[in-house]
């Protein structure tokens, strides 16, 4: 979806980009919501619920939602938009009911911060190897399936892809144990929940930090085909550009996680954003308009991205202990259900500033782009993602969590 979605709306529905991007948008932020809602709902059935199960249950609805999302819609304008918006709706609501659970399993899955951080880095390479495999097969599966490019390809890669998720998320429920089970006290209501991460200052700079670091990265990763569509002439080398920088993520992913141990996180931070921000520079100076160099400068940001990607996934779970020793309470899944909803929040500011930025520089799609046009997008592509970066790092300066690997426990005194 994150790679697709958007330029599938665009370059294949013809809906005009500031149309789908407020789409998106609204989409984005809905997932939020519903994935807080899910992360209240786990702290307040901590007891009762079972992650494993939840998701075997949310497999299947989740993958046909999935399909429904690729599916051509029935008549065109006004029409066409509301059942692409529903569809949307409806698959982030299965996203969500799945998508907590899951990443609360983190905290479970091992008391201790270092196996965290472990976890964290094998997830994103699995999800590394799923991205390039979504980024090369995608197009050309369809292809082969339908014999179209149009639409229709799209749905018959989604109906693959959907099932082969079912799939491997039921086998992660039935096969889930947990090892660190919670026993101390969970907030009693909503409202204790998040009083306790607004007295979380680690979780509150590193939300910021995240924050403004996918507002950035997404404005970069979504204007990938874009770029080599109307400014290169080279769709295909988009292809291989996404799938490209999901192979280099999962070289980078071991590298930063030996750095991570050497550093600290927090200082980690600052050395992938200062990347980010030096190969930015770079970019504006050299104004590349070759494929190949842009294939390798989207290579160079991506190990930037999976870089501070595996940091916030490796201190969230941190920020859990953190919070309670400073309050007292234990908030799990209210953490990853506010990370949750600021991360969808994100993704969806991203996609509007670019969708929006690029209508006024006057992008229509499937169509020869004027100078003028082009010049709008790139400058979108070089700074928008620069501010947010540098903006990332300012907040990160303020996280309490550097070196050390935790906070320490304390046990509750026996009643």
């Amino acid at each position: 979806m994150m790679l697709f979605l958007l330029f599938y709306y665009t370059d294949a529905l013809d809906i005009p980009i500031a149309v789908a991007a407020t789409t998106y948008m609204v989409a984005s932020v809905w997932d939020g919501i519903a994935n807080f809602a899910a992360g209240v709902l786990v702290d307040r059935r901590h007891g009762s619920l079972r992650y494993g199960a939840i998701l075997t249950a949310g497999a299947i609805p989740l993958g046909v939602c999935f399909i429904l999302i690729y599916m051509p819609p029935i008549g065109s304008g006004a029409v066409m938009v509301a059942g692409v918006l529903g569809a949307h709706l409806l698959f982030r609501t299965a996203y969500a009911a799945v998508n907590v659970p899951y990443l609360a399993m983190t905290a479970r899955i091992s008391a201790d911060p270092g196996d965290r951080a472990f976890v964290a880095g094998m997830r994103m390479l699995f999800g590394t190897a799923a991205a390039v495999m979504i980024a090369l097969c995608t197009v050309p599966l369809g292809r082969w399936l339908t014999g179209s490019s149009a639409s229709e390809a799209y749905f018959a890669a989604a109906m693959l892809f959907a099932t082969i998720g079912a799939i491997i998320l039921v086998i992660v429920g039935v096969t889930y144990r947990e090892s660190a089970p919670i026993e101390r006290p969970l907030p009693a209501s909503v409202r204790d929940a998040l009083a306790s991460l607004a007295h979380n200052r680690a979780f509150i700079t590193l939300s910021a930090a995240m924050t403004a670091m996918i507002v950035g990265i997404t404005i970069l990763n979504k204007s990938v085909l874009y770029y080599f569509k109307y400014l290169l002439d080279d769709p295909e080398a988009g292809q291989l550009a996404l799938a490209s920088m999901g192979i280099v993520s999962g070289a980078a992913i071991p590298f930063w996680m030996l750095l991570g141990r050497a550093v600290g996180l927090r200082a980690l931070w600052m050395i992938a954003a200062g990347v980010g921000i030096a190969a930015l520079v770079f970019f504006a100076v050299a104004d590349i308009h070759q494929s190949g160099l842009m294939q390798l400068f989207l290579i160079a940001m991506q190990v930037m991205i999976v870089g501070l990607n595996f940091i916030f996934w490796a201190m969230l779970p941190n920020t859990i202990e953190y919070g309670e020793q400073a309050t007292g309470v234990h908030v799990e899944g209210t953490v990853f259900g506010v990370a949750a909803l600021l991360q969808r929040i994100a993704i969806g500011i991203a996609t509007a500033i670019l969708g929006w930025s690029f209508a006024s520089a006057g992008y229509i799609a499937n169509i020869h782009q004027s100078s003028a046009t082009l010049s709008g997008m790139r400058t979108t592509i070089i700074f928008a993602p620069m501010l947010f970066l540098a903006l990332s790092c300012v907040a990160m300066l303020l996280n309490p969590l550097g070196r050390e690997r935790a906070p320490k426990r304390t046990r509750p005194e026996p009643a």
